[in-house]
């Protein structure tokens, strides 16, 4: 035993770590609230295992940003097999938080009964498609379930990071922002490909502008999803000026249909950087969506420097 002044038996006693106090006292972590909803992503596309592990790459980043996050997939083209469809996973979720409330009152646990969403549904999409929109909305009605839906994830310029270090990782940007080596295959102009037509180009101007300010290379943003839009802008930016190109993807990855990049890159007379995929800050921005809605700031991690 070991008494209020020390170890009665000389054995060393684990003591509490001291706060550190002042200014530079390290925050402490925020953790998901207790009975808080589920984020549900929901995933555009026809469903692939590929496509189930980006999926599930994304959750994760959200969940290592905030412990204790309960999170579920749901797919758009879902089967409700191997890959359960939005509506099917909401219905889920709020049968799931009614459960335990029962289970924890039937225990004589003294519990709120829920109230508010019982899940924030967050699309996979990097910018506005109104079409896929407007099909989450009605799967999310269909459910009857209580949830939220939320904005997509752009633009941000966490967007704008993640498109730079594509773009380096295909050899098709330098990677530093000091300029203190060249890459000979760096391009010196860049379309941003997007889908979902007029609303998409213009909210992925936004991201462009700041992506045009880190490579300090002209950036035009087109529709994949427009006959010809993507080589009409490459043709712009060659008559300005730029005369090596490169197509950067606006796009997670499972909203594009298989094959338009690389037809679209072709068309266009370019090279082409992969899609965003699970960047972290895919992650992070999915969980800024769901946090939003809850009123709580997770601790930053801080983004990647480039």
């Amino acid at each position: 035993m070991s008494s209020p002044t020390g170890p009665a038996s000389g054995l060393p006693v684990r003591m509490p770590r001291p706060r550190q106090p002042g200014r530079h006292r390290r925050p402490e972590p925020v953790v998901a609230p207790e009975g808080a909803p589920t984020l549900v992503l929901a995933v555009p596309g026809t469903p692939s295992a590929a496509i189930r592990s980006l999926a599930e790459e994304v959750v994760s980043i959200a969940r290592s940003e905030l412990p204790g996050l309960e999170a579920a997939i749901g797919y758009l083209d879902g089967d409700d097999a191997e890959y359960p469809t939005l509506g099917s996973v909401l219905t889920r979720s709020a049968a799931l938080r009614t459960e335990r409330y029962e289970l924890a009152r039937a225990a004589g646990r003294e519990v709120a009964e829920p109230a508010g969403p019982a899940s924030v549904v967050v699309p996979l999409l990097a910018g506005p498609d109104s079409a896929l929109i407007r099909r989450i909305r009605q799967a999310v009605m269909d459910s009857r379930a209580t949830a939220e839906l939320t904005d997509v994830l752009g633009p941000h310029p966490l967007l704008a990071e993640a498109l730079h270090v594509r773009l380096s990782e295909a050899g098709l940007a330098r990677a530093d922002r000091a300029r203190l080596f060249t890459v000979a295959t760096a391009a010196d102009g860049i379309v941003l490909a997007t889908v979902g037509g007029d609303e998409a180009v213009q909210a992925a101007g936004i991201t462009g502008m700041l992506l045009a300010a880190r490579l300090a290379v002209p950036v035009m943003a087109a529709a994949l999803d427009q006959e010809g839009a993507v080589a009409a802008t490459a043709e712009e930016l060659r008559t300005s000026g730029s005369a090596q190109l490169a197509l950067a993807p606006y796009l997670v990855g499972p909203e594009v249909p298989d094959g338009l990049l690389a037809a679209a890159a072709a068309e266009a007379g370019c090279s082409a950087a992969e899609p965003l995929g699970a960047y972290p800050a895919i992650g992070k921005l999915v969980l800024s969506q769901y946090t939003t809605v809850l009123g709580i700031t997770p601790q930053p991690q801080g983004a990647q420097s480039l």
